[in-house]
């Protein structure tokens, strides 16, 4: 993956399908947790239609408008503070992708944001901000795919959390700072899968369908990420290992 894939986005319509994937993530993960979607799902296929029309501001009601802008922020804010999670190697091949569809991001959404009476900032953790017993968590996790499938854990709630609550969703607090300590217990070493809360368990099996978003847009894109390709695998590895089925 490079700047150059990226390069022809500029409009909506060339968002719509990076758009579409994170809509359907928050309803998949909604819907198991048997949190109330409400018109969430007839507001994603408002939202794509309006984004593949080039439809912006006034041409699109508000309630639309706040779920194009929340997604996309979420995205353009994403990339930076995961990638501190990755080694080098990996930070540097999507260092450039990542900050460049961030900035496009942001300019397509702003095209929403404007008839909005308030927009909120997303943030995500970096590895300083997750710690266990006073040191930074990061430095108990071992080898590049528990590493990355830790990141992705943390930082995928964040994601749910603030989207879902921005598009009208009853996201419960306590669960979700339950779902972060249990996390940060299991990847450290501290707690085994069984001893974790059944609704964490099955709440972060949901999130990491998020190895759907990956190959989704990995292919609507068709950009043949090994990257992309990877992120899909090591998601897939543990949403299994998740599984409240076993």
């Amino acid at each position: 993956m490079t700047v150059l894939e990226l390069v022809p986005l500029h409009t909506p319509a060339d968002f719509a399908d990076w758009f579409r994937p994170g809509a359907d993530y928050v309803v998949r993960v909604a819907d198991g947790m048997g949190f109330p979607t409400g018109d969430l799902p007839a507001l994603a296929d408002e939202a794509e239609a309006a984004m593949r029309a080039n439809r912006t501001g006034r041409d699109v009601a508000v309630e639309v408008a706040r779920t194009i802008v929340a997604d996309l922020l979420a995205d353009a804010a994403y990339g930076p503070p995961f990638l501190e999670w990755t080694p080098l190697w990996y930070e540097l091949a999507l260092t450039g992708p990542t900050y460049y569809a961030g900035w496009r991001l942001r300019r397509v959404a702003r095209k929403y944001a404007d008839t909005l009476d308030h927009v909120s900032v997303p943030r995500f953790s970096r590895p300083r901000d997750v710690l266990y017993e006073g040191r930074p968590a990061i430095h108990r996790v071992s080898g590049f795919a528990d590493t990355f499938a830790f990141a992705d854990a943390i930082t995928h709630l964040e994601w749910f959390d603030y989207v879902a609550t921005e598009c009208g969703l009853p996201v419960p607090p306590e669960l979700v700072a339950r779902t972060r300590e249990e996390t940060v217990a299991y990847y450290v070493g501290e707690k085994e899968m069984e001893d974790l809360t059944p609704t964490v368990r099955r709440f972060q099996h949901l999130l990491f369908t998020d190895d759907v978003w990956a190959r989704e847009v990995n292919r609507r894109y068709d950009i043949d990420s090994a990257l992309f390709r990877l992120w899909e695998r090591i998601c897939t590895r543990e949403r299994r290992r998740f599984d409240p089925r076993g």
